[in-house]
């Protein structure tokens, strides 16, 4: 992101405008095959990678691409620090498959260290070869990112194993989440003293949309309260799951810009927040802006702001991040609809 474009969105934040300005969270489900390479080939060519997200950036000037320069090897990025097997089809999502097979195993988990484990070295390698080209750009490394602790337990686990396990074996459960956020303190906290220009934090767990308020309140929030307690100006939560159990909580978690999923509208989420945290959405991302035209995705967006009665602290987006097959057209579409 650009200076200027971080500023706008602390005002944003700050609920300082009315202009909602245009956001989108871009990775490998969309910008490989939108610049014309496979998803493999994303994740192995840092050329070609930051080819691609320059590309993203000079051909929309105009939106916040978030996070920006996303260093990242899909969900394998974290699991893998923790021993996970990870499979890379050539051009489809990659996979990390389990590695604890009974809740016995979560004892034994060690503690990856981030500066060495996994496929973590190479995201901070990867970034490090960039640094001195995006900010040629007119860009900064602007935030440490990292999936959320519930997310990696389910990939380490298997969703199912997890969210059982989290109602019959309660305290195997909250050790593992208490090990797995103390090692992403360290990766966040090592991301920061790496690049200094870092002042947000971007987590993305889907898994808090599948819990009760009372599974949420006893094993998401008080470690997302700890992952977010850091020294930074934007606190940036995706759940494109089910989230009105966990939006009142945003806030008391420290949360100040959230992405949500696409079964809710943003008045309602405005109202379960008090208008004290940010929203980025909400088009339907697959079946209006990957599968619509142009004229369904400027009447999606018009009627969006018909619907806000107040657009202070709202960034336009899609429900989710940018999916796979979005046009250029179809963005453009958006833009113009957006008056950005």
């Amino acid at each position: 992101m650009t200076n200027q474009q971080w500023d706008n969105l602390l005002n944003v934040i700050k609920g300082d405008t009315t202009k909602p300005p245009v956001g989108f969270i871009i990775d490998s489900p969309w910008l490989p095959n939108w610049y014309g390479i496979t998803i493999s080939e994303y994740f192995a060519d840092q050329n070609k990678w930051l080819e691609a997200n320059f590309k993203a950036i000079n051909e929309f000037p105009q939106v916040m691409l978030l996070p920006g320069f996303w260093s990242e090897y899909g969900m394998c990025t974290e699991p893998s620090a923790f021993g996970a097997r990870c499979t890379f089809p050539d051009n489809e999502f990659p996979h990390a498959h389990k590695v604890i097979q009974s809740v016995d195993d979560i004892k034994n988990l060690p503690l990856p260290n981030p500066k060495t484990d996994g496929l973590l070295p190479f995201v901070l390698y990867r970034l490090k070869w960039a640094e001195n080209k995006i900010k040629k750009a007119g860009h900064e490394i602007r935030f440490a990112v990292a999936r959320g602790p519930l997310n990696i337990a389910s990939y380490l686990m298997g969703t199912t194993e997890f969210l059982m396990a989290m109602m019959m074996q309660p305290e195997e459960i909250t050790s593992l989440i208490e090990k797995i956020t103390s090692f992403l303190q360290n990766w966040i906290e090592l991301q920061r003293s790496t690049f200094p220009s870092i002042d947000g934090i971007l987590l993305l767990d889907d898994i808090i949309g599948f819990i009760g308020e009372e599974q949420f309140k006893i094993f998401a929030l008080p470690f997302f309260q700890k992952l977010y307690a850091a020294d930074v100006s934007v606190k940036f939560l995706h759940n494109d799951a089910a989230c009105k159990v966990s939006a009142p909580y945003l806030e008391q978690m420290g949360v100040n810009l959230y992405n949500m999923g696409i079964d809710i509208s943003l008045s309602d989420l405005k109202k379960l927040t008090q208008n004290k945290v940010t929203l980025l959405g909400n088009i339907p991302p697959r079946d209006i802006l990957a599968k619509g035209g142009p004229e369904d995705v400027r009447k999606a967006v018009h009627d969006l702001l018909k619907t806000l009665n107040d657009k202070s602290r709202i960034v336009l987006s899609c429900g989710g991040g940018m999916p796979p097959t979005v046009s250029s057209d179809n963005i453009r579409a958006f833009l113009k609809a957006a008056g950005a």
